[in-house]
């Protein structure tokens, strides 16, 4: 049973999962300083004594949690499993080391992964794309998050930056700077935070108060997504992410514009959206948590991309 906590855009996510059963899951909000590392620890232990009421069935054997797994958006360590950077709120998690946080916290293994990179493997695993090797998949909202899989392997490359930085991938060479230092990136011209203040959205998209801006947030979506498929031949793109409660009026013009815009040879991905994507970063997380602490014999009994390797053990 593995205890994952998501560091996600405004709220922290927390789940306790046995197998593929989610047994328990909570939500805090982001404050957007060190308070969150209480905050979360707070309520995972609170969680974790909810597994253990009688009607979970666990209370006789006194069980708790085998691991835990943490997710955060932003570039991760391969080989330390510290976060290496990420923009605005979670600055105070770079360089901190989450394993032995977790261990001080809860006295249990942890692994620490990326957001996105942990969803794709969820999704690919258990979820809307389960047993596809090659997936990429998009997140869209407060930033534009990404990760992809090759060959049933999770992309991480030399320094743990490969497959999640899609949403910087430069679409408009006369673009706004991004906070990362890029011109005209995906994220700089389509996210939550460049919307003009007081817009929202779910303004955006479940009205028609803002024809303009909804055109170019896809359009922008639309190209960075062509420049996914272009880089990686996925046979499946997973979108997700709160926007993506607006369901066909995002998914289809996206999927639209890869169709019209891709390389005339490549055969076009299929798209899918998560049923439930605020679960997608826990049930990956809870797949690398079990990789890694699971005896190496048994681990093939675990349905699973063919490399789920922890950031700690890949080098």
């Amino acid at each position: 049973m593995e205890l994952c906590i998501d560091f996600g855009g405004t709220e922290i996510k927390l789940a306790v999962i046995d197998g593929s059963r989610v047994v328990a899951s909570s939500s805090i909000p982001v404050v957007g300083s060190p308070a969150d590392l209480s905050a979360a620890a707070a309520e995972a232990r609170r969680l974790l004594a909810e597994t253990n009421l009688a009607e979970t069935g666990l209370a006789e054997t006194g069980r708790t949690a085998d691991a835990v797994a943490i997710a955060v958006p932003g570039v991760v360590d391969p080989g330390t499993g510290r976060m290496l950077h990420a923009n605005a709120k979670y600055d105070f998690l770079e360089g901190l080391d989450l394993t032995a946080w977790a261990l001080a916290e809860f006295g249990l293994p942890a692994v620490v992964e990326n957001d996105a990179r942990a969803a794709l493997i969820g999704e690919t695993s258990t979820g809307s794309a389960a047993g596809e090797r090659n997936a990429v998949l998009v997140t869209l909202g407060t930033g534009i998050g990404t990760a992809a899989l090759i060959d049933g392997t999770p992309l991480r490359g030399r320094s743990g930056h490969a497959g999640i930085l899609g949403g910087h991938l430069t679409v408009d060479l006369d673009g706004p700077v991004c906070p990362c230092g890029n011109i005209g990136c995906g994220e700089a011209l389509a996210s939550t935070w460049a919307l003009p203040d007081g817009i929202t959205m779910a303004e955006v998209f479940t009205t028609d108060a803002r024809p303009g801006i909804r055109d170019r947030f896809l359009h922008v979506w639309g190209a960075v997504v062509t420049s996914l498929v272009h880089s990686y031949d996925p046979a499946v793109v997973i979108l997700s992410g709160g926007i993506l409660r607006a369901g066909d009026a995002v998914r289809t013009p996206i999927e639209a514009h890869v169709r019209a815009h891709l390389w005339p040879s490549m055969t076009p991905p299929r798209f899918v959206v998560p049923p439930e994507p605020e679960l997608s970063v826990a049930r990956g997380l809870s797949i690398l948590a079990r990789a890694a602490t699971s005896p190496p014999s048994s681990r093939h009994h675990t349905r699973q991309p063919a490399d789920t390797a922890t950031p700690q053990e890949e080098q």
